[in-house]
């Protein structure tokens, strides 16, 4: 009886988690109340900040309800107004630690609502009589950055902030429910280091102490400071002055916001080991980086460039020249050179992020095909050339993606924009792994290689003639984006000089993909052609950036799937093989992971493969390797076999706290991260080490002739557990046998000649892990729980009838 006592306590004990659950965002959400005002009353307005916690730059959800409603299409009244401050003081920021005045927008709505400029007194609708601290001509509230550097000397004084990357909001919509809805963009203290959020604030010697920030919304209703309804007959129904005037400043919200740490997280003094390469992985690493310090007791450096260059390096690498190398395509080892190892540890992909607002609110929901894709990235569209005439080798094409036909035909009821609002399809510079995945996709479906090869598209629409030589159908190296239309148009009619503008100054290249989500978020794609009078022989005419009006805001842009997450980007849902239309997702991701097979170049690393997208499949995952040489110093070796093992083991946790795998990203599979854990333990044994013999099927445990395998739904791949290359049909009816001679990671097939036969088993993909264990014992202890209890009542009813038997 004991024994079944104990049984049943350990079958009723919780099982431990065998991963750390990740904390919702949502969890440090915010709502403040507004207040009764001497003109407006905000007291039934309710907003929430949706995450007030572990912050970084990045992306807030902002939402409200009780507000009145903004008049359709403008945005001259209740609205909101909203910006980011820093502030030491318990009870908020003062006026003169927060961000506003940097749109470069004088009066466009009402007068000063959008400037730093007050206007004390009772003469005009912005005039403040509460305002006595800033008085006169000109009078401006100045911007005191964190740290005592100097306050600035104008309204539009641009020395910490300016129209490009200020991040406040002019003027948030709320619809006619009274409710309303943004993302707003946090900048940490490295972004801004004028707020300095996030930096350490602890004396030396003592623990890590973020600054916290804040955030203020300022409501604006129907009234004018000086009492005003500008609703009333006879006034123009637009609110006047600025948020920070006293009056306005007085109904303020205020949310504080905690950042994670920004400075240096390893110890002075502890060794820095460099690691360099793709940009896909450049948030995980990120992230990672304060855990590694004690993990693997060194201090990682991470170099973001073009994979290309980070496998050069890797093939470099040496014991006076360490490196870790994070590439998409694997290294291909010189003749008679050092192993190359490569482990999975982050699955991403690019995405094709965009920011539209229309007279109805922010946009969420766009399908593109490869073929209208293919028509942004050529320049094909007239105002993606020039915002004049349309020159003679775009002519009779649409003025833009959503006047397309096609557009129009996969996107039914996608609202009218206003006349060339939509901003073009903004790219990165650099040459990449990513951009080379594009045009893959681009390359594998029929209607976009028909178009890029010249074939008019059904509605008359023809590729830009500037990109006929390029042979854009059949490149299969093409690792960037040209911009080869030198056509130039004329800023200012009569203009002296006469300055004009091509295209690059109508769609400028972002740095890199991160920066592509940040001008997204934005609503500005940077173009500098508007045309600002010079004022002087040393100011001479130039031409600027033209930042858009809020509500009018409409761009595009290729980015990572972190980084869209990361800034609350929307997301185009693009067409797969099939032709159906998937998001990015940690499904759709993992998905697409399960339907790749073995690069040719290395059958440990898995090719990211449009072509083989179907069903759920996002066309565009990609996997990113860590990839190093076996030619390394032992010291070396090792802290990069532990920076492999925390990044496929505690690093796959999904949140937003130090060490997690920030969102946005797939975790990797089991068989992925049993795989990184193997080349982990061969990285460590090094060049004379006994080595494990690569599989054919990187992270798969089937064999050949599972008659599921690649069978183009990904069932039984190599993300799951399933075959690889060396088993069934693929998604075009061919086999996939890439690497005959090697058998799946975990099986007992022959290894290739020259690598060490002996190895540790792994375990089969399809059994249980140390949770799933217990899990079954609970069921065994369970079972002869009951039998016990059976077995026990059963013995005293035999005695009876076996006292029945006796004479």
């Amino acid at each position: 009886m004991g024994c079944l006592l104990s049984a049943l306590v350990v079958a009723l004990l919780p099982l431990p988690s065998t991963t750390v659950p990740a904390r919702a965002a949502d969890g440090s959400a915010v709502t403040v109340t507004g207040s009764k005002g001497p003109h407006d009353d905000f007291s039934g307005l309710k907003v929430t900040v949706h995450q007030t916690r572990d912050l970084r730059s990045q992306g807030v959800r902002i939402t409200w309800e009780g507000g009145a409603p903004t008049p359709a299409g403008t945005l001259d009244r209740n609205v909101l107004q909203i910006m980011q401050c820093w502030g030491d003081d318990e009870q908020g920021p003062t006026r003169e630690q927060c961000v506003f005045g940097g749109s470069g927008v004088v009066g466009a709505r009402g007068l000063l609502t959008e400037s730093r400029t007050v206007d004390a007194g009772t003469g005009g609708g912005a005039a403040d009589p509460a305002e006595a601290d800033y008085t006169g001509p000109n009078a401006f509230v100045p911007f005191r950055p964190v740290g005592g550097l100097p306050p600035t000397t104008s309204a539009k004084d641009p020395t910490y902030f300016g129209a490009l990357d200020t991040n406040e909001v002019t003027a948030g919509r709320t619809f006619d429910n009274g409710t309303g809805e943004l993302t707003f963009e946090m900048q940490d203290g490295i972004e801004a280091p004028h707020l300095g959020c996030g930096m350490n604030t602890a004396a030396e010697g003592g623990p890590v102490t973020p600054r916290r920030c804040w955030l203020v919304v300022v409501p604006r209703g129907t009234h004018n400071q000086d009492g005003t309804d500008v609703t009333a007959p006879g006034e123009d129904g637009t609110v006047d002055g600025s948020p920070l005037s006293t009056t306005n400043w007085a109904q303020r919200m205020v949310v504080p916001m905690h950042f994670l740490p920004v400075d240096e997280f390893c110890a002075a003094g502890q060794e820095e080991l460099p690691v360099a390469g793709s940009e896909l992985a450049t948030d995980a690493v990120t992230s990672w980086q304060p855990k590694l310090c004690g993990v693997a007791g060194s201090a990682f450096a991470l170099t973001q460039g073009g994979e290309e260059e980070a496998r050069n390096q890797v093939l470099g690498s040496s014991a006076q020249a360490p490196l870790l190398g994070l590439t998409v395509e694997p290294v291909a080892p010189q003749e008679g050179g050092p192993r190359i190892v490569h482990a999975p540890v982050a699955v991403s992909g690019p995405v094709i992020a965009f920011f539209i607002e229309s007279a109805d609110g922010v946009l969420r929901d766009m399908n593109l095909t490869p073929r209208l894709v293919a028509k942004m990235l050529t320049h094909s569209y007239v105002d993606d050339v020039t915002l004049g005439p349309a020159p003679a080798h775009v002519e009779g094409n649409p003025l833009s993606l959503v006047d397309d036909q096609e557009f129009k035909k996969h996107n039914p009821g996608f609202p009218e924009l206003d006349s060339r609002q939509l901003r073009t399809l903004m790219v990165p510079l650099q040459s990449s792994d990513t951009t080379r995945l594009v045009w893959k996709w681009l390359q594998s479906d029929a209607e976009a290689r028909e178009f890029l090869s010249g074939e008019p598209d059904p509605w008359g629409t023809r590729v830009n003639a500037h990109f006929d030589e390029l042979d854009l159908a059949e490149n299969t190296t093409l690792s960037d984006y040209p911009k080869v239309d030198p056509t130039t148009t004329a800023a200012l009619a009569n203009g002296t000089p006469p300055l004009t503008y091509g295209v690059t100054d109508l769609d400028p290249y972002t740095s890199d993909l991160h920066d592509g989500a940040v001008r997204t978020r934005r609503g500005n794609n940077n173009r500098t052609i508007q045309w600002a009078q010079g004022g002087s022989q040393l100011e001479p005419a130039k031409l600027i950036n033209d930042a858009p009006l809020s509500g009018r805001r409409a761009v595009m842009a290729v980015v990572d799937a972190v980084s869209a997450q990361r800034y609350g980007l929307a997301t185009a849902a693009l067409r797969n093989a099939d032709g159906t239309f998937v998001a990015p997702s940690a499904d759709s991701l993992a998905a697409a992971v399960a339907a790749m097979r073995p690069s040719p170049t290395d059958a440990s690393v898995l090719a990211a493969e449009p072509a083989r997208a179907q069903g759920r499949a996002y066309p565009l995952t990609a996997v990113t390797y860590a990839a190093a040489s076996v030619d390394q110093d032992a010291a070396d070796r090792e802290a990069y076999a532990d920076f492999i093992r925390y990044a496929a083991g505690p690093g796959q946790t999904t949140g937003v706290s130090a060490g997690q795998l920030p969102p946005g990203y797939a975790p990797l599979a089991p068989a992925q991260r049993t795989q990184a854990e193997r080349a982990a333990d061969e990285l460590e044994r090094g060049a004379s080490g006994e080595s494990p013999a690569p599989g054919g099927d990187p992270g798969g445990t089937g064999s050949a002739g599972d008659g599921d395998a690649g069978a183009g739904d990904g069932a039984g791949t190599a993300a799951d557990g399933g075959t690889g290359a060396d088993g069934g049909a693929g998604a075009d009816g061919t086999t996939g046998d890439a690497s005959p001679a090697a058998g799946p990671v975990g099986s007992d097939g022959p290894s290739p000649p020259g690598r060490a036969e002996t190895q540790q088993k792994v375990a089969d993909a399809t059994g249980v892990t140390p949770g799933e264990v217990l899990g079954v014992i609970r069921w065994v202890l369970l079972a002869v729980l009951l039998i016990g209890g059976a077995a026990g009542l059963s013995g005293p009813v035999m005695l009876r009838f076996a006292h029945r038997r006796i004479p």
